[in-house]
Protein backbone atom coordinates (compact mmCIF):
# COMPACT_ATOMS: atom_id res chain seq x y z
CA UNK A 1 0.00 0.00 0.00
CA UNK A 2 1.14 3.17 -1.13
CA UNK A 3 2.32 5.83 2.06
CA UNK A 4 -0.54 8.43 0.68
CA UNK A 5 -3.20 5.38 0.87
CA UNK A 6 -1.41 4.85 4.29
CA UNK A 7 -1.97 8.93 5.33
CA UNK A 8 -5.23 8.95 3.48
CA UNK A 9 -6.60 6.11 5.56
CA UNK A 10 -5.27 7.40 8.93
CA UNK A 11 -6.22 10.62 8.70
CA UNK A 12 -9.91 9.05 7.61
CA UNK A 13 -10.00 6.60 10.72
CA UNK A 14 -8.80 9.64 12.90
CA UNK A 15 -11.05 12.03 12.46
CA UNK A 16 -14.06 9.71 11.88
CA UNK A 17 -13.13 8.29 15.08
CA UNK A 18 -13.28 11.58 16.95
CA UNK A 19 -16.87 12.85 15.13
CA UNK A 20 -17.94 8.84 15.79
CA UNK A 21 -17.35 9.76 20.14
CA UNK A 22 -18.55 13.65 19.64
CA UNK A 23 -21.40 12.29 18.46
CA UNK A 24 -21.64 9.17 20.74
CA UNK A 25 -20.95 11.52 23.77
CA UNK A 26 -24.13 13.75 22.39
CA UNK A 27 -26.34 10.81 21.66
CA UNK A 28 -25.59 9.78 25.81
CA UNK A 29 -25.50 12.99 27.75
CA UNK A 30 -28.96 13.31 25.23
CA UNK A 31 -30.64 10.37 26.65
CA UNK A 32 -29.25 10.96 30.02
CA UNK A 33 -30.89 14.14 30.00
CA UNK A 34 -34.21 13.15 28.25
CA UNK A 35 -34.69 10.24 31.14
CA UNK A 36 -33.16 12.22 34.07
CA UNK A 37 -36.12 14.91 33.86
CA UNK A 38 -38.74 12.22 33.14
CA UNK A 39 -37.75 10.76 36.10
CA UNK A 40 -37.87 13.17 38.14
CA UNK A 41 -41.35 14.34 37.07
CA UNK A 42 -42.08 10.77 37.82
CA UNK A 43 -40.44 11.02 41.58
CA UNK A 44 -42.69 14.46 42.05
CA UNK A 45 -46.22 12.49 41.60
CA UNK A 46 -43.95 9.39 43.91
CA UNK A 47 -43.79 12.50 46.67
CA UNK A 48 -47.56 13.57 46.05
CA UNK A 49 -49.27 10.21 45.82
CA UNK A 50 -47.07 9.51 49.15
CA UNK A 51 -49.21 12.44 50.84
CA UNK A 52 -52.39 11.44 49.79
CA UNK A 53 -51.55 7.99 51.09
CA UNK A 54 -50.78 9.66 54.32
CA UNK A 55 -54.01 11.44 55.06
CA UNK A 56 -56.77 10.17 56.53
CA UNK A 57 -59.08 13.05 55.81
CA UNK A 58 -61.10 12.34 52.61
CA UNK A 59 -61.39 15.74 51.94
CA UNK A 60 -57.58 16.57 51.92
CA UNK A 61 -57.06 13.60 49.86
CA UNK A 62 -59.43 15.22 47.66
CA UNK A 63 -57.46 18.86 47.56
CA UNK A 64 -54.67 16.93 46.79
CA UNK A 65 -55.64 14.94 43.88
CA UNK A 66 -57.28 18.41 42.59
CA UNK A 67 -54.16 19.96 42.70
CA UNK A 68 -51.95 17.16 41.22
CA UNK A 69 -54.39 17.34 38.33
CA UNK A 70 -54.46 20.90 37.90
CA UNK A 71 -50.74 21.55 37.80
CA UNK A 72 -49.41 18.52 37.05
CA UNK A 73 -49.71 17.16 33.39
CA UNK A 74 -51.28 14.07 33.12
CA UNK A 75 -48.44 11.78 31.42
CA UNK A 76 -49.60 8.70 28.93
CA UNK A 77 -50.40 5.80 30.88
CA UNK A 78 -49.42 7.32 34.14
CA UNK A 79 -50.78 5.23 37.27
CA UNK A 80 -49.62 5.10 40.86
CA UNK A 81 -49.19 1.74 43.00
CA UNK A 82 -48.75 1.41 46.85
CA UNK A 83 -47.57 -1.66 48.41
CA UNK A 84 -47.41 -1.89 52.14
CA UNK A 85 -43.89 -2.74 53.93
CA UNK A 86 -44.17 -5.49 57.01
CA UNK A 87 -40.94 -6.66 58.43
CA UNK A 88 -38.69 -5.54 55.91
CA UNK A 89 -40.52 -7.24 53.13
CA UNK A 90 -43.10 -5.81 50.02
CA UNK A 91 -46.33 -7.10 50.30
CA UNK A 92 -47.72 -8.02 46.53
CA UNK A 93 -50.74 -6.00 45.51
CA UNK A 94 -53.21 -7.52 43.56
CA UNK A 95 -53.09 -5.56 40.25
CA UNK A 96 -49.89 -4.10 40.16
CA UNK A 97 -47.23 -4.28 37.35
CA UNK A 98 -44.47 -7.44 37.66
CA UNK A 99 -41.58 -5.48 38.32
CA UNK A 100 -38.38 -7.34 39.20
CA UNK A 101 -37.45 -8.08 43.06
CA UNK A 102 -34.32 -5.96 42.84
CA UNK A 103 -36.08 -2.62 42.36
CA UNK A 104 -37.94 -3.01 45.61
CA UNK A 105 -34.50 -4.56 47.07
CA UNK A 106 -33.03 -1.47 46.37
CA UNK A 107 -35.45 1.33 47.57
CA UNK A 108 -35.75 -0.49 50.87
CA UNK A 109 -31.95 -0.45 50.95
CA UNK A 110 -31.48 3.15 49.39
CA UNK A 111 -34.85 4.65 49.87
CA UNK A 112 -35.80 5.41 46.15
CA UNK A 113 -35.18 3.27 43.07
CA UNK A 114 -35.85 3.67 39.21
CA UNK A 115 -36.47 1.15 36.50
CA UNK A 116 -37.48 1.18 32.73
CA UNK A 117 -38.77 -1.52 30.37
CA UNK A 118 -38.24 0.30 27.06
CA UNK A 119 -40.84 2.85 27.10
CA UNK A 120 -42.14 1.72 30.17
CA UNK A 121 -40.71 4.03 33.25
CA UNK A 122 -41.13 3.57 36.87
CA UNK A 123 -40.02 5.62 39.97
CA UNK A 124 -40.61 4.18 43.49
CA UNK A 125 -39.71 5.41 46.69
CA UNK A 126 -39.76 4.55 50.45
CA UNK A 127 -41.97 6.28 52.89
CA UNK A 128 -42.99 5.60 56.69
CA UNK A 129 -46.12 6.77 58.67
CA UNK A 130 -47.99 6.09 61.34
CA UNK A 131 -50.02 3.69 59.62
CA UNK A 132 -47.32 1.67 58.47
CA UNK A 133 -44.34 1.84 56.13
CA UNK A 134 -44.86 2.06 52.44
CA UNK A 135 -43.95 2.36 48.92
CA UNK A 136 -45.08 4.56 46.36
CA UNK A 137 -44.41 3.10 42.63
CA UNK A 138 -45.65 5.76 39.64
CA UNK A 139 -45.51 4.44 36.00
CA UNK A 140 -46.00 6.60 33.43
CA UNK A 141 -44.87 6.01 29.20
CA UNK A 142 -42.31 8.55 27.19
CA UNK A 143 -43.73 8.23 23.82
CA UNK A 144 -42.20 11.23 22.90
CA UNK A 145 -38.68 10.98 24.37
CA UNK A 146 -38.23 8.29 22.75
CA UNK A 147 -38.86 9.69 19.54
CA UNK A 148 -36.89 12.41 20.28
CA UNK A 149 -33.90 10.07 20.71
CA UNK A 150 -34.98 7.95 17.59
CA UNK A 151 -34.80 11.43 15.28
CA UNK A 152 -31.77 12.35 16.80
CA UNK A 153 -29.78 9.00 15.80
CA UNK A 154 -31.69 9.38 12.62
CA UNK A 155 -29.69 12.96 12.27
CA UNK A 156 -26.22 11.93 13.92
CA UNK A 157 -26.30 8.49 11.48
CA UNK A 158 -26.96 11.04 8.50
CA UNK A 159 -24.54 13.50 9.94
CA UNK A 160 -21.35 10.42 9.97
CA UNK A 161 -22.23 9.46 6.77
CA UNK A 162 -21.84 13.04 5.36
CA UNK A 163 -19.28 13.76 7.57
CA UNK A 164 -16.99 10.33 5.66
CA UNK A 165 -17.88 12.10 2.75
CA UNK A 166 -16.82 15.16 3.48
CA UNK A 167 -13.32 13.63 5.47
CA UNK A 168 -12.69 11.49 2.32
CA UNK A 169 -12.52 14.54 -0.24
CA UNK A 170 -10.72 16.78 2.12
CA UNK A 171 -7.92 13.90 3.03
CA UNK A 172 -8.08 13.03 -0.63
CA UNK A 173 -7.48 16.22 -1.46
CA UNK A 174 -4.80 16.96 0.78
CA UNK A 175 -3.21 13.72 1.12
CA UNK A 176 -2.44 14.73 -2.95
CA UNK A 177 -0.89 18.30 -1.93
CA UNK A 178 1.29 17.31 0.72
CA UNK A 179 2.29 13.90 -1.61
CA UNK A 180 2.30 15.55 -5.09
CA UNK A 181 6.19 16.61 -4.81
CA UNK A 182 7.18 12.47 -3.98
CA UNK A 183 5.02 12.12 -7.32
CA UNK A 184 7.13 14.17 -8.89
CA UNK A 185 10.21 12.85 -7.71
CA UNK A 186 9.43 9.32 -8.55
CA UNK A 187 8.10 10.01 -12.03
CA UNK A 188 11.98 11.93 -12.41
CA UNK A 189 13.63 9.18 -10.71
CA UNK A 190 11.65 6.40 -12.99
CA UNK A 191 13.42 8.48 -15.82
CA UNK A 192 16.82 7.80 -14.54
CA UNK A 193 18.62 4.65 -16.08
CA UNK A 194 22.33 3.90 -17.08
CA UNK A 195 21.67 5.38 -20.14
CA UNK A 196 21.33 8.40 -18.77
CA UNK A 197 22.82 9.35 -15.52
CA UNK A 198 23.65 12.69 -16.43
CA UNK A 199 20.14 13.51 -15.69
CA UNK A 200 19.23 15.00 -12.03
CA UNK A 201 16.35 16.18 -9.99
CA UNK A 202 15.90 19.42 -10.06
CA UNK A 203 16.83 21.11 -7.08
CA UNK A 204 14.05 22.32 -4.28
CA UNK A 205 14.47 25.43 -2.51
CA UNK A 206 14.07 25.72 1.36
CA UNK A 207 15.48 23.05 3.85
CA UNK A 208 12.60 20.90 4.29
CA UNK A 209 12.48 17.48 3.46
CA UNK A 210 11.87 17.27 0.35
CA UNK A 211 15.45 19.47 -0.69
CA UNK A 212 16.78 17.10 1.53
CA UNK A 213 16.05 14.07 -0.39
CA UNK A 214 16.41 15.59 -3.65
CA UNK A 215 19.99 16.84 -2.49
CA UNK A 216 20.71 13.30 -0.93
CA UNK A 217 20.03 11.20 -4.31
CA UNK A 218 21.50 13.73 -6.77
CA UNK A 219 25.32 13.15 -4.74
CA UNK A 220 24.40 9.61 -5.05
CA UNK A 221 23.69 10.39 -8.86
CA UNK A 222 26.72 11.88 -8.95
CA UNK A 223 28.89 9.06 -7.12
CA UNK A 224 27.15 6.76 -9.59
CA UNK A 225 27.63 8.41 -12.34
CA UNK A 226 31.72 8.46 -11.83
CA UNK A 227 31.21 4.63 -11.21
CA UNK A 228 29.45 3.97 -14.43
CA UNK A 229 32.23 6.54 -16.08
CA UNK A 230 34.72 4.13 -14.25
CA UNK A 231 33.53 0.79 -14.90
CA UNK A 232 33.17 1.63 -18.52
CA UNK A 233 36.54 2.66 -18.87
CA UNK A 234 37.90 -0.03 -17.21
CA UNK A 235 35.66 -2.80 -19.29
CA UNK A 236 36.76 -0.65 -22.89
CA UNK A 237 40.52 -1.00 -21.67
CA UNK A 238 40.41 -4.39 -20.59
CA UNK A 239 38.35 -5.75 -23.75
CA UNK A 240 41.72 -4.51 -25.64
CA UNK A 241 44.55 -4.99 -23.10
CA UNK A 242 43.66 -9.00 -21.91
CA UNK A 243 42.55 -10.09 -25.41
CA UNK A 244 45.54 -8.41 -27.56
CA UNK A 245 48.00 -10.70 -25.69
CA UNK A 246 46.22 -13.92 -25.62
CA UNK A 247 45.69 -13.32 -29.21
CA UNK A 248 49.59 -13.40 -29.58
CA UNK A 249 50.24 -16.39 -27.32
CA UNK A 250 47.55 -18.19 -29.18
CA UNK A 251 49.01 -17.08 -32.25
CA UNK A 252 52.80 -17.67 -31.34
CA UNK A 253 51.64 -21.36 -29.94
CA UNK A 254 50.07 -22.09 -33.34
CA UNK A 255 52.44 -20.81 -35.47
CA UNK A 256 55.31 -23.06 -33.42
CA UNK A 257 53.38 -26.13 -33.77
CA UNK A 258 53.21 -25.76 -37.77
CA UNK A 259 56.86 -25.93 -37.21
CA UNK A 260 58.13 -29.83 -38.41
CA UNK A 261 61.17 -31.05 -36.47
CA UNK A 262 59.63 -30.54 -32.75
CA UNK A 263 60.13 -33.19 -30.46
CA UNK A 264 57.49 -34.71 -29.10
CA UNK A 265 57.25 -33.17 -25.69
CA UNK A 266 57.77 -29.22 -27.36
CA UNK A 267 54.89 -30.06 -29.27
CA UNK A 268 52.92 -31.36 -26.42
CA UNK A 269 53.94 -28.07 -24.85
CA UNK A 270 52.56 -25.92 -27.32
CA UNK A 271 49.37 -27.66 -27.69
CA UNK A 272 48.74 -27.03 -23.69
CA UNK A 273 49.92 -23.51 -23.98
CA UNK A 274 47.43 -23.03 -27.15
CA UNK A 275 44.73 -25.28 -25.40
CA UNK A 276 44.70 -22.96 -22.20
CA UNK A 277 45.05 -19.48 -24.05
CA UNK A 278 42.26 -20.85 -25.60
CA UNK A 279 40.11 -21.11 -22.13
CA UNK A 280 41.43 -18.44 -21.22
CA UNK A 281 40.18 -16.51 -23.92
CA UNK A 282 37.01 -17.52 -23.28
CA UNK A 283 36.81 -17.26 -19.94
CA UNK A 284 37.71 -13.01 -20.45
CA UNK A 285 35.03 -13.19 -22.92
CA UNK A 286 32.38 -14.09 -20.62
CA UNK A 287 33.37 -11.92 -17.74
CA UNK A 288 33.59 -8.79 -19.96
CA UNK A 289 30.08 -9.99 -21.14
CA UNK A 290 28.79 -10.28 -18.14
CA UNK A 291 29.92 -6.74 -16.91
CA UNK A 292 29.05 -5.39 -20.68
CA UNK A 293 25.60 -6.56 -19.86
CA UNK A 294 25.52 -3.72 -16.51
CA UNK A 295 27.37 -0.69 -17.55
CA UNK A 296 27.29 -0.76 -22.11
CA UNK A 297 23.88 -1.18 -22.61
CA UNK A 298 23.48 2.38 -24.70
CA UNK A 299 25.67 0.87 -27.10
CA UNK A 300 23.30 -2.21 -28.06
CA UNK A 301 20.19 -1.10 -29.92
CA UNK A 302 16.72 -2.24 -28.34
CA UNK A 303 14.17 -4.15 -30.56
CA UNK A 304 11.29 -6.33 -31.18
CA UNK A 305 12.28 -9.66 -30.91
CA UNK A 306 10.36 -12.87 -32.05
CA UNK A 307 11.17 -15.44 -29.47
CA UNK A 308 9.58 -18.69 -32.11
CA UNK A 309 12.35 -16.82 -34.90
CA UNK A 310 15.37 -16.68 -32.03
CA UNK A 311 15.07 -20.53 -31.07
CA UNK A 312 14.98 -21.37 -34.97
CA UNK A 313 18.19 -19.52 -35.19
CA UNK A 314 19.72 -20.75 -32.14
CA UNK A 315 18.90 -24.26 -33.14
CA UNK A 316 20.20 -23.64 -36.40
CA UNK A 317 23.16 -22.49 -35.07
CA UNK A 318 23.34 -25.22 -32.27
CA UNK A 319 22.99 -28.00 -35.03
CA UNK A 320 26.00 -26.31 -36.80
CA UNK A 321 28.52 -26.10 -34.20
CA UNK A 322 27.44 -29.29 -32.42
CA UNK A 323 25.96 -32.05 -35.01
CA UNK A 324 25.65 -34.54 -32.17
CA UNK A 325 23.48 -31.82 -30.10
CA UNK A 326 19.79 -33.38 -30.37
CA UNK A 327 17.39 -29.74 -29.51
CA UNK A 328 14.08 -30.44 -30.09
CA UNK A 329 11.84 -27.33 -29.90
CA UNK A 330 7.83 -26.97 -29.52
CA UNK A 331 5.66 -24.58 -30.95
CA UNK A 332 2.77 -25.97 -30.47
CA UNK A 333 1.21 -23.54 -28.10
CA UNK A 334 1.57 -20.09 -29.81
CA UNK A 335 -0.51 -17.22 -29.41
CA UNK A 336 -2.82 -15.56 -32.20
CA UNK A 337 -1.53 -12.73 -31.41
CA UNK A 338 2.34 -11.75 -32.40
CA UNK A 339 2.24 -9.00 -29.60
CA UNK A 340 2.42 -11.69 -27.02
CA UNK A 341 4.88 -13.79 -28.76
CA UNK A 342 7.36 -10.96 -28.72
CA UNK A 343 9.36 -9.02 -26.01
CA UNK A 344 11.44 -5.90 -26.46
CA UNK A 345 15.29 -5.64 -25.60
CA UNK A 346 18.30 -7.09 -26.69
CA UNK A 347 18.38 -9.94 -29.78
CA UNK A 348 22.07 -10.96 -29.48
CA UNK A 349 22.19 -10.93 -25.54
CA UNK A 350 18.87 -12.84 -24.89
CA UNK A 351 20.05 -15.59 -27.76
CA UNK A 352 23.69 -15.71 -25.87
CA UNK A 353 21.71 -16.35 -22.62
CA UNK A 354 19.08 -18.84 -23.86
CA UNK A 355 22.60 -20.24 -25.62
CA UNK A 356 24.12 -20.76 -23.00
CA UNK A 357 21.53 -22.49 -20.99
CA UNK A 358 20.64 -24.61 -24.28
CA UNK A 359 24.71 -25.92 -24.52
CA UNK A 360 24.78 -26.92 -20.63
CA UNK A 361 21.77 -28.86 -21.42
CA UNK A 362 23.00 -30.35 -24.41
CA UNK A 363 26.78 -31.13 -22.89
CA UNK A 364 25.83 -32.57 -19.47
CA UNK A 365 22.93 -34.48 -20.70
CA UNK A 366 25.64 -36.26 -22.94
CA UNK A 367 23.62 -34.99 -26.23
CA UNK A 368 20.44 -36.87 -25.63
CA UNK A 369 17.15 -34.77 -26.55
CA UNK A 370 16.76 -31.76 -25.23
CA UNK A 371 13.13 -30.36 -25.76
CA UNK A 372 12.64 -26.17 -25.50
CA UNK A 373 9.28 -25.30 -25.30
CA UNK A 374 7.91 -21.85 -26.10
CA UNK A 375 4.37 -20.61 -25.24
CA UNK A 376 2.89 -17.92 -23.56
CA UNK A 377 0.60 -16.66 -20.44
CA UNK A 378 -1.08 -13.76 -19.07
CA UNK A 379 1.06 -11.51 -21.64
CA UNK A 380 4.38 -13.29 -20.99
CA UNK A 381 6.47 -15.26 -23.26
CA UNK A 382 7.87 -18.54 -21.30
CA UNK A 383 10.20 -20.77 -22.40
CA UNK A 384 10.69 -24.49 -20.87
CA UNK A 385 14.25 -26.41 -21.37
CA UNK A 386 14.36 -30.09 -20.37
CA UNK A 387 17.29 -32.63 -20.52
CA UNK A 388 17.65 -35.38 -18.91
CA UNK A 389 21.07 -34.86 -17.67
CA UNK A 390 23.36 -35.61 -14.48
CA UNK A 391 21.32 -33.03 -12.75
CA UNK A 392 22.43 -30.63 -9.66
CA UNK A 393 22.44 -32.04 -6.80
CA UNK A 394 19.86 -29.93 -4.46
CA UNK A 395 22.26 -28.32 -1.69
CA UNK A 396 24.22 -27.17 -4.57
CA UNK A 397 21.45 -25.65 -6.15
CA UNK A 398 21.61 -22.03 -4.76
CA UNK A 399 24.87 -21.58 -5.97
CA UNK A 400 24.92 -22.35 -9.33
CA UNK A 401 24.73 -18.44 -10.63
CA UNK A 402 28.00 -17.86 -8.90
CA UNK A 403 30.47 -16.79 -11.40
CA UNK A 404 33.18 -19.59 -11.52
CA UNK A 405 30.79 -22.59 -9.25
CA UNK A 406 30.65 -25.44 -11.07
CA UNK A 407 28.83 -28.45 -9.44
CA UNK A 408 30.57 -31.31 -7.45
CA UNK A 409 29.04 -34.19 -10.29
CA UNK A 410 30.70 -32.16 -13.32
CA UNK A 411 33.95 -32.79 -13.37
CA UNK A 412 34.26 -34.83 -16.36
CA UNK A 413 32.52 -32.20 -18.55
CA UNK A 414 34.54 -28.92 -19.71
CA UNK A 415 33.17 -25.79 -18.18
CA UNK A 416 34.30 -22.42 -16.53
CA UNK A 417 31.10 -21.25 -14.67
CA UNK A 418 30.24 -18.13 -16.54
CA UNK A 419 27.67 -19.35 -18.48
CA UNK A 420 24.32 -19.15 -16.45
CA UNK A 421 25.80 -15.96 -13.96
CA UNK A 422 25.58 -14.31 -18.04
CA UNK A 423 21.90 -15.55 -18.32
CA UNK A 424 20.43 -14.86 -15.05
CA UNK A 425 21.88 -11.26 -15.71
CA UNK A 426 20.63 -11.11 -19.27
CA UNK A 427 17.29 -12.34 -18.62
CA UNK A 428 16.82 -9.86 -15.05
CA UNK A 429 17.57 -6.98 -17.61
CA UNK A 430 14.83 -8.11 -19.33
CA UNK A 431 12.59 -8.24 -16.05
CA UNK A 432 12.59 -11.69 -16.86
CA UNK A 433 13.08 -14.92 -14.24
CA UNK A 434 14.62 -18.13 -14.54
CA UNK A 435 13.09 -20.73 -12.10
CA UNK A 436 15.42 -24.47 -12.23
CA UNK A 437 13.69 -27.42 -11.14
CA UNK A 438 16.46 -30.28 -10.92
CA UNK A 439 17.65 -33.77 -9.45
CA UNK A 440 20.54 -35.80 -9.06
CA UNK A 441 20.17 -38.40 -12.29
CA UNK A 442 16.81 -37.82 -13.26
CA UNK A 443 17.47 -33.77 -15.80
CA UNK A 444 17.16 -29.97 -15.39
CA UNK A 445 14.47 -28.37 -16.25
CA UNK A 446 14.52 -24.62 -16.67
CA UNK A 447 11.75 -22.01 -17.07
CA UNK A 448 12.04 -18.37 -18.65
CA UNK A 449 9.39 -15.82 -18.47
CA UNK A 450 9.47 -12.80 -19.76
CA UNK A 451 7.27 -9.62 -20.21
CA UNK A 452 5.50 -9.89 -23.67
CA UNK A 453 4.91 -6.43 -25.85
CA UNK A 454 1.35 -6.59 -25.03
CA UNK A 455 2.61 -6.46 -21.51
CA UNK A 456 3.40 -3.02 -22.06
CA UNK A 457 7.36 -3.75 -21.72
CA UNK A 458 8.23 -1.34 -24.65
CA UNK A 459 7.12 1.68 -23.11
CA UNK A 460 9.26 0.97 -20.01
CA UNK A 461 13.33 1.68 -19.13
CA UNK A 462 15.33 -1.85 -19.81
Amino acid sequence: MKIQSKFLLLFLGFALGLISILMGATFYFTQRYAFEDFYKRLEARVNIGAEIYRQEDERTIFDYRRIRDRYLEKLPAESDFFFRVEGGKVIPKPGAPKLPESFFLTILKEGSSRYNDHNDFFAGKFFKAEKGDFIVVVYAKDPSGFRELAALQRILLIGFLISMLVIYLIGKIFSQHIFKPFSQIIKKVEAITADNLHLRLTDRKGKDELALITSTFNDMLDRLETAFDTQNNFISNASHELRTPISIISGEAELALNTADLSASTRQSLQAIASEADKLQQIISGLLYLAKTSFDKQKQPKERIRMDQLLMNLKKVTDQVNPNSRLLVSFDALPDEEDELTVYGYEHLLQLAIANIVTNACKYSDNKPVKVVLKTSNKHVILHIVDDGIGIPEQEKKYIFEPFFRASNTHLYEGHGVGLPLALKIIRLHRGTIDIQTEVGSGTAITILLPSVANGMKSRKI
